[in-house]
């Protein structure tokens, strides 16, 4: 880097640092711009938009604030009656209120009750008597209807428990606890459908429009209710059309550590028919609970997303009503006989919900009908669904019936959006049944839930499904709608047409050969880009380990895992080169996946049981445990356990490498005897010693020849620890200070660099200029006394460079010397 360049970046660095001074709040020397200046880096000074009104010091005029009124959504839904009589000003008002902060504790994992215990004994004690910003916090209180207290809900908004320093801890602990997945921060009528499914840890369970995932988490909850069952029979499908909200879904999912959940990439729409291997027979998947909870206008969630207020129209209900009705029809194709499917929206309008599921119902000619749930969830405030409504166009016409809709409005508005006029039609469709939450009745966002149940097939796949093994099972191609022909029910499957000359036909049958050739070696890749158009990344293909392969042998040897450990479900994610991870799936998703991988895009699936270890090989085992999937491998490991003490447990997680001497004598000789490697550290509570921690830990670690680790990642250590009354919010805080401190001296050692570098610079123009002057004056004097002159200069740059090089590495000294301190 030249020396101008240098100076540009410490100037442009200069700069940097000044604009940081002036945002983090540098009072009457921050810069004021106007509503239509724009400061340096593009960033405009304003207002935030976020309804609160804030405005944050040294930010002056700026975007105005977003103003919660519109007037042809109270005109609409005053119209339509939604709301009771005498409740539309508490309607209005409670919808002009920011929503307030929710949580839940994962109920299936088996320390959900020391979370709750440790919530209420030490974290809502401290926010009582509390005042933020004038507003008296109130104790948090738990949701009524949700089971075992594992729902709470307080009034304060997302943004003061964000930006509030009296409340930094408390933050600090949902953070945390949501990263390790001990809790999911979820809006509460969201948290409706997924119980409303009444799952099973059995059930097959299709999630059609998943991302960002807090409803697949609850699922994958259910599924793992008996946390003594390592694989459930059931599993969870997770379908997203966008890919990159995907790696959102997966992100969410990963958090709870489940063999039993599959993320894949589909219209929901069009999400194809998948088969799976039944006693040596192909059949047509079904599953026993599809949670439909479809894309939406999103009026219910005026509270949180505050943009809705202005830009709320009918027409984007008109819009997106087709999508839904196609979406809620491939549902229930895909449902099984004697299945439930929940469908749900976050908006109030008729036309996305109650229309919709009246369609649905009409064109099923009895085949589902409408469940009565009014009995479940005892302390839920819900209204009936409506039995009429009108359409109304963003202009503010109205429509009562489909006869009025002039021809050129007939592409905007169709039939299914009108209630059935047929008045024995309509009551038998039970349309009361449905759910409306209203926001004004418990303080939440507005919602809606319908519980479908499937009596019969749908009148559109009555004939017997003819299953042929050695069709090509290609979305293109192949046409398959819903049934289960293990439950007597039936279904349509459209053969390929023939092909019309010999070279296709023999086409068909090579892709054949290497469909069943990939499979043979357990190989599960993306499907071909002919066949379906795939956006995104391109997927690592799902490789199984073959019964044979010699990779499995040391490891079932150094941990003696038990003769029923299901080896043939264990996969990488790389068909060449050496192994580095081995992940787990249940038995059931192996199936889904050996069967259907050329027609289904899988994100991913899975859960990391073993890495490898390089160090490892000398050891007999050149792969070590890995923390996301011990409590799915403990039951099966025979060998190198070692039970400790819960001081003992105090050491592991707040120690980086303890030495042995550390540890109770009983520990120190369970190890003695023991060879080094990958190790199970297993803590039991103790029933006589209440004041303890009173639920089981299982954690991964690792032995060498004088000291003990845990490798657990640090989110699930700062748990643990919590759990065990340790105090860890003075300990993250400090750290969070040395990484600021860290950064600042990496700044400061980078600018003494840069100082060096220039007299660096300086010594090589004086050599240069010298260099020339010996040139022009070599004729008047000897080059040895000019060279000599040379060298002089040098040696004074020399130790000028010196006393700066001296400079740094003291700087650097007394930076690593406080590091070392701290």
């Amino acid at each position: 880097m030249g020396r101008r360049a240098r100076d540009r970046r410490r100037q442009q660095q200069q700069q940097q640092r000044q604009e940081r001074q002036e945002r983090s709040g540098g009072g009457d020397q921050a810069v004021r711009a106007g509503p239509g200046e724009v400061k340096r880096g593009g960033e405009r000074r304003g207002r935030r938009a976020d309804g609160g009104g804030a405005s944050f010091q040294g930010w002056a005029g700026g975007y105005p604030e977003i103003v919660k009124e519109n007037e042809l959504f109270e005109r609409y839904y005053r119209e339509l009656g939604i709301v009771p009589a005498g409740e539309w000003d508490a309607f209005m008002a409670a919808l002009r209120e920011p929503l307030p902060a929710t949580l839940r504790i994962t109920g299936y994992r088996s320390h959900a009750k020391e979370i709750l215990h440790c919530l209420k004994e030490k974290y809502f004690r401290e926010l009582q008597d509390l005042e933020v910003d004038g507003q008296k916090v109130e104790m948090p209180q738990s949701l009524s209807w949700y089971p075992e207290e594992l729902a709470w809900h307080t009034n304060l908004s997302r943004k003061i428990l964000r930006k509030s320093p009296q409340l930094e801890k408390f933050h600090q602990f949902l953070v945390s606890e949501t990263e390790c997945g001990n809790i999911s921060r979820q809006e509460a009528v969201s948290m409706i459908p997924p119980l409303l499914l009444n799952v099973s840890p059995h059930h097959k369970i299709l999630d059609m429009c998943a991302a960002p995932g807090s409803k697949t988490a609850q699922l994958i909850e259910m599924l793992h209710a008996d946390m003594n069952v390592p694989f459930p029979n059931g599993f969870v499908i997770a379908n997203d059309v966008d890919n990159k909200r995907c790696y959102l879904l997966v992100h969410q999912a990963k958090r709870l550590n489940s063999p039993c959940i599959m993320v894949v990439n589909h219209d929901a729409s069009s999400i194809p028919n998948l088969q799976i291997d039944v006693d040596g027979r192909k059949e047509i998947l079904f599953y026993d609970r599809i949670l439909c909870d479809v894309p939406c206008s999103g009026d219910g969630t005026m509270r949180k997303n505050i943009d809705v207020w202005k830009k709320w129209t009918t027409q984007n209900s008109l819009q997106l009503h087709g999508l839904q009705l196609r979406i809620a029809t491939r549902g229930v194709e895909q449902l099984a006989e004697g299945g439930r499917m929940v469908y749900s929206t976050c908006s109030l309008n008729p036309i996305e919900n109650e229309a919709v599921i009246a369609a649905l119902l009409e064109k099923s000619q009895g085949a589902l009908e409408l469940a009565d749930v009014s009995s479940e969830l005892p302390g839920l405030k819900r209204m009936p669904g409506i039995t009429k409504w009108k359409v109304m166009l963003k202009d503010g016409q109205w429509f009562e019936e489909w006869k009025d809709v002039p021809s050129n409005r007939q592409t905007q508005i169709r039939p299914t959006m009108f209630p059935v006029k047929d008045e024995e039609k309509l009551k038998a469709m039970n349309l009361e049944r449905c759910l409306r939450i209203l926001p004004h009745h418990q303080n939440t966002g507005g919602f809606f839930v319908a519980v479908l149940i499937k009596k019969s097939s749908m009148p559109w796949n009555k004939r017997q499904p003819k299953v042929h093994q050695k069709l090509p099972q290609r979305t293109g191609d192949t046409a398959v709608t819903a049934a289960n022909s293990g439950n007597g029910s039936d279904c349509i499957i459209e053969e390929p047409k023939l092909a019309e000359n010999e070279e296709s036909t023999k086409m068909q049958e090579l892709q054949n050969l290497d469909t069943e050739q990939s499979k043979k070696e357990g190989v599960c890749g993306p499907p071909p880009s002919k066949k379906m158009k795939l956006f995104g990344f391109k997927e690592d293909p799902f490789v199984f380990l073959p019964e044979d392969d010699p990779l499995f042998l040391p490891i079932q040897k150094f941990y003696a895992l038990d003769p029923s450990f299901p080896k043939m479900n264990l996969l990488t994610r790389t068909q060449e080169g050496k192994k580095r991870q081995l992940y787990m799936v249940s038995k059931e998703l192996r199936n889904v996946l050996l069967n259907n991988s050329e027609k289904m895009k899988v994100i991913n699936t899975g859960i990391k049981v073993w890495s490898r270890n390089s160090d490892g090989e000398q050891f007999g085992c050149a792969f070590r445990l890995a923390q996301e999937g011990i409590y799915t491998l403990y039951p099966f490991i025979h060998a190198r356990i070692i039970n400790v003490c819960i001081e003992d447990v105090k050491i592991l997680l707040t120690q980086e490498n303890p030495f042995l001497s550390k540890f109770s004598s009983e520990t120190q000789k369970k190890v003695k005897d023991m060879a080094m490697g990958s190790i199970v550290l297993k803590y039991d509570p103790d029933p006589e010693k209440p004041q303890d921690l009173q639920c089981p830990i299982v954690l991964c670690g690792w032995q060498g020849k004088t000291s003990l680790r845990a490798f657990v990642p640090k989110n699930e250590r700062l748990h643990y620890l919590r759990m065990m009354g340790v105090e860890v919010f003075k300990a993250k805080r400090k750290e969070e200070e040395l990484e600021n401190k860290t950064e600042e001296e990496v700044q400061h050692r980078l600018v003494q660099t840069e100082e060096r570098m220039d007299v660096e610079d300086k010594e090589h123009d004086l050599v240069t200029k010298m260099e020339a002057e010996i040139g022009e004056e070599s004729s008047q004097s000897p080059v040895e006394s000019s060279a000599m002159e040379i060298e002089n200069k040098i040696e004074d740059l020399d130790q000028s460079s010196k006393n700066a090089n001296t400079h740094v590495s003291q700087e650097g000294k007394d930076t690593d010397a406080s590091n070392v301190k701290d």
